[in-house]
Formats: C-alpha cells, structure tokens, sequence
C-alpha cells in the first residue's frame, strides 16, 4: 500500500508545531470483531450493547489497542517504510470510542534534535473522534539516519 504522505528521505525538517497527517478510521463491530478474531480477545464489552451498558458505556466500545494501532499507523505512513523508525512511543486511553464513530490519529512535532548521527523527531500525540473529544494521549520520538537527507538539515 502507497504512503499516505512524503517520507523523511524526500521531505525537509519539519519544524516544531508541525501536524504530520492523520490517520482516520470509521469505527464500529466490523473493525472490533477483525482485532477480536486476530488477538483472541472477544470481550463482551466491545460486541454486545448491553454489556457495554452495565460497564457504564452508552454501549459497546471500542479496544483501547485500536486507539495504539491507529498511532502506530500514522507513525509508520509518515516515517515511511525505509527512512526512519520508531524509536519510542507510549500512550495513554482516556476516552471509549462508540460504534460509527470516526476516530483520527494525529500528531505534532514537539522537537527535533540530533544524537549519535541521527535525527531524533519528538512528537505529541492523540486520537480523537468527530466532536473534538480526545481518545488517547501520548508521545513518540521517530528516529531517521545521518544519511537521510532530513538529518543534514538540523
């Protein structure tokens, strides 16, 4: 599948308070049974309304690992496959995700510093849905080689 957005190897040093591009997703049982199937991880909470309801949801929710997922996604479109890789990443869930909510990944440079012959790319993340409401929250540090030309330019 094609990159949704330029690489590191063909792009400049973003500066700080860039967006990289999203990543968004239509969310509801069709996703949810998909990542149920692969990870063996059928959980009422997320299949059925009802139990969604007696966890306190106004029904059944999304996996917070979808909210991980779509991050690692955006990362990776924006890295690309051969310019870089994702050194660090964590995240935190702060908000369920209901069925046919549109969900995005997005991400803003917060630094850019080098470090043994790379380039280090610090990033804030956050998924959030339609309404603005924020899903999870985290950080990553995406490191690209001296040899790209994004690292001459520090």
């Amino acid at each position: 599948m094609p990159s949704r957005s330029a690489n590191f190897a063909d792009s400049r040093v973003p500066p700080v308070g860039t967006e990289i591009p999203a990543f968004q997703r239509v969310t509801g049982p069709a996703n949810w049974n998909r990542d149920a199937a692969v990870n063996d991880e059928f959980v009422a909470i997320h299949m059925e309304d009802e139990a969604g309801r007696a966890a306190g949801a106004p029904g059944a929710f999304g996996m917070g690992n979808l909210q991980w997922a779509y991050l690692h996604n955006m990362l990776r479109d924006w890295v690309g496959e051969e310019s870089g890789r994702i050194a660090a990443a964590s995240c935190q869930f702060r908000g369920l995700n209901l069925k046919d909510e549109i969900v995005s990944a997005h991400g803003r440079v917060a630094g850019v510093r080098a470090d043994g012959g790379k380039l280090l790319v610090d990033l804030d993340l956050w998924t959030q849905v339609q309404d603005g409401r924020i899903l999870a929250k985290g950080t990553a540090t995406v490191a690209l080689p001296d040899s790209s030309p994004a690292a001459t330019e520090v």
